[in-house]
This record gives structure tokens, sequence and C-alpha cells, in this order.
């Protein structure tokens, strides 16, 4: 998975794809050597497949199918573009790893074959909150790999000096230890700028609010619901234990570094941003430790945004049902499990979260997995966030002054009309 802030992700958009080579296979049946002389070609998305599950599945695949597996590793930059001109072709990849956020667009153009058998055959028990972004119009589009979302990542040693002992179970908990380092440390109690969106999305899964809702045919913005203004008031209680800026997102700067300098409490983020700390300040590393983001009650997380990769089948593959036993092996319990071992990301069901053991960060991610969501899986939501993103100029009015239904009043105009871009 990308070791760089996940924007949409995705978690940004996470994509692995196939590029075809060469032969028909479509009469052949799965078994040793019914695939003989054929290569399926996989495009990774960089930092996405662990050094020993590539092997395992290569391995794997090779043995039971008689085909070749190529696997090329894709850069960040550019990928939804070269996805995009890659599944128009005559010639497009075979299987591909595709960011959840991104998979109703690339479905809704006629790029993914369906899924459907694949589902009955072995999605039985796939995880709903992180399938549901696999499908599209009611039709399974893609199957889901894996996924992550945001947890908290603490400084033990202030809160040690702070006197507390335990983390917090519920949001009230968070808030009381928050105000706590506040007081009897010189600790900022939380790093958190105006404009960390994805955690925002998150405050707005757990209200149950809908960003945006339809009128007659079109998607517009729903900034105005009463339960997008629950959301973002709770975000307002946690900004104001924060001196960080209102008008910056998590990576200017990147919050990683900030939390690094061993000045504050805590901040909300991606297990791997410990890395970022720990490389701008190694002595850091013992002193950082994760939990689940506490939400109203006990027991009960609260919402998440979940970032994470989806695999497909493109539609104009001439290998579909080579690329069908691909999926077969990958998504199995062992490959499966062993990805979440080794990438120490959330699988794609709740039964193989056991193999988080050992991986504290994936652990502390996985209990709101269940309760997750993403951002609106319409492929008109993808203009929505490029920059300057409409909600978080939403959120740093709040921040700064504004009534929510003033703040969505005064963006309402640019979302709708990026909602309504043709793609």
């Amino acid at each position: 998975m990308k070791r760089g802030l996940i924007a949409a992700t995705g978690v940004a958009a996470m994509l692995v794809s196939v590029a075809a080579c060469g032969s028909d296979g479509d009469d052949k049946k799965a078994g040793a050597d019914g695939f003989k002389g054929e290569t399926l070609t996989v495009w990774a998305m960089d930092g996405s497949t662990p050094e020993g599950w590539t092997k395992d599945v290569k391995a794997a695949f090779e043995k039971k199918t008689g085909a070749k597996l190529k696997l090329e590793i894709q850069q960040w930059n550019g990928i939804q573009q070269k996805v995009t001109t890659a599944l128009s072709e005559s010639n497009p990849p075979d299987v591909l790893e595709i960011g959840n956020t991104q998979t109703p667009s690339y479905a809704q153009t006629g790029g993914l074959a369906e899924l459907d058998d694949l589902k009955k055959s072995i999605g039985a028990d796939w995880s709903e909150s992180i399938n549901k972004s696999a499908v599209y119009d009611g039709k399974q589009y893609a199957a889901p790999w894996y996924a992550a979302n945001r947890v908290v990542l603490y400084n033990k040693k202030i809160w040690a000096e702070a006197g507390i002992k335990d983390t917090p179970k519920t949001r009230t908990e968070f808030f009381k230890d928050l105000d706590t380092i506040g007081k009897k440390t010189d600790a900022e109690p939380l790093y958190l700028p105006g404009q960390n969106w994805y955690f925002f999305d998150g405050l707005t899964i757990g209200t149950g609010a809908d960003l945006v809702k339809k009128d007659g045919d079109k998607w517009v913005s729903n900034l105005a619901d009463p339960k997008v203004a629950k959301a973002m008031d709770i975000y307002k209680q946690y900004q104001a234990f924060s001196k960080a800026p209102k008008d910056k997102d998590e990576a200017t700067p990147q919050q990683g570094e900030v939390f690094a300098k061993g000045k504050t409490g805590a901040f909300i983020g991606m297990g791997w941003e410990a890395g970022i700390a720990i490389k701008a300040n190694p002595k850091i590393e013992k002193d950082i430790g994760y939990f689940t983001i506490p939400g109203e009650t006990a027991g009960k997380p609260e919402g998440v945004f979940l970032g994470g990769s989806n695999l497909a089948v493109a539609a104009g593959s001439e290998k579909q049902e080579l690329a069908k036993e691909f999926l077969k092996i990958a998504l199995n319990d062992t490959y499966e499990g062993q990805l979440a071992k080794e990438g120490g990301v959330i699988p794609n069901k709740e039964s193989l979260q056991a193999q988080l053991k050992g991986n504290p960060a994936g652990l502390a991610a996985a209990p709101a997995a269940a309760t997750g969501g993403t951002t609106p899986l319409i492929p008109e939501w993808a203009p929505v966030e490029n920059a300057p993103n409409p909600v978080k100029t939403y959120m740093t009015a709040v921040l700064t002054g504004k009534s929510p239904a003033e703040a969505a009043k005064s963006v309402e105009g640019e979302l709708n009309k990026r909602l309504s871009q043709e793609r």
C-alpha cells in the first residue's frame, strides 16, 4: 500500500493493472497446465505487494494454471489517466488493482468485467463494508482486496507524564485525556489541522450523514444536512485541542514530522505515518502507541474512512478465465491472510484479522473497519476532491467562525459545479 498520505484511498487511488499478452484462452479450463504458454501481466502499485506475498502467489498461480505471471510495479504519479487509457485500448490489462473510491468511475465507463460469479464462489464472507466499493449499479465489478483506516497515534511518554494510565474507550474519555494533557504537560494535546478531510469524512459516516443527495437525476451538495453539521461539530471539538492551522491539511506540513518533535500528545492518521515520525526522529519510536479512534459509546468505534484497493478484470481482456484464476488464488484465505500479516493492511474478511497479531497499528485499525465507509461511491465524486476541495473550504469556514449552514451555503455552488462535470 502507498507509504505516503492516502489521498482518496484512498486512501487514495491504489491501482494494479494486468497487461495482457498474446493468446486466447477463454475455452480452457483451470487446472495444472490448463493455460500453459500464456502470460498474465499484473500492474501492481508501488508498495502494494509485499515481497513474500508476491513470491508465494506467483508460485501458486503458475503451479495451478501452467501460465506465467508477470508483475509490473506502477508509480502513483499519473496512474488514473494511465489506467483509463489502458482500459480503452484493444489490448487492455487483464487484472487491475484499483482504488476503492475509483471503482465506480471505471465501472461506469464499461471498462470492468462483471464478477458476480466470483462473488458467489469465493466472496460469501467478504466484509460488507469493504466490499461495498466493489459494487456499482447493483453488480459486482471488482473484488475487495484490502483496506486501511485511521487510528490515534499517541506519545506514551507524554500520556504517562499527564498521569493517564489507559487509552480512552469513548470520545468523551478521549476529550478528557486531551484536556488533562493540556493542563498537566507542556505538550500540544492533539495535532489536528483544520482540513484533515478524511478524518472528517469518517465522522460523517459515524453520524450517518450523506455528503451528496439526488435532485432529480443529478447529484448535489448535502452539506447543509444537520447530520453533516453534527460531524463538523465533533471535528471542531477535536480541533480545539490543537494549535495546528485551520486552513491546512495533514500533509502541510506532514503531521508525522510534527509529531516527531516529541511535543505532541497525539494525532489522527494512518499507521504507517509513524514511519514518517521515526525517520525524522528515530528516538521517538519507543514512545509511539496506537489505539482505535473511540466513538460515542464504548465498544463502538468512531466512523472511519476506509481507503484501500479492489482487484478487477478488464472487460476487454481476452484472458477472462485466467484472470479469475489469479483472483481466486490471490484472494484465498492463505494469501489474503499473508497480505494482512506482511503488509499490516486490513483483510477483506473479518475472520482473517487475527493475522494482524504483532502489528499494533493494524490491530488498532481493525475494530473500526466493520462500520467504516468511503466517500460517495458515485463516478461524479472524483472532481470534488481536486484542489481546492470545497469540503475542505467548508471545514475551514466553520472553524473560523461561520455556522455550518453558512459554510455549506458558501461552497454549495462550487460543489454542485464539480458534481455536474462530465468525465
